[in-house]
């Protein structure tokens, strides 16, 4: 069995939490290393994570590093 198809097996067990937190985790470094290379600006970091965020239910973290709130 190959890695893709190990992969793919441990994302079907996964639950829709699971896989909602996977795919928000994924998504947010990758905002980080656009970041750290210098693609985005922290501005644009900010709104993207913060958007992020409210999309994906994770209300819990808005307002830590926001300074509008």
């Amino acid at each position: 069995m190959s890695d893709i198809q190990k992969e793919e097996k441990n994302w079907e067990e996964l639950s829709y939490e699971e896989k909602n937190e996977q795919l928000f985790q994924n998504e947010k470094q990758l905002l980080e290393m656009f970041r750290s290379r210098g693609a985005i600006s922290q501005r644009q970091y900010d709104k993207s994570l913060h958007d992020l965020i409210e999309k994906t239910g994770h209300s819990e973290m808005i307002g830590q590093n926001d300074d509008t709130n």
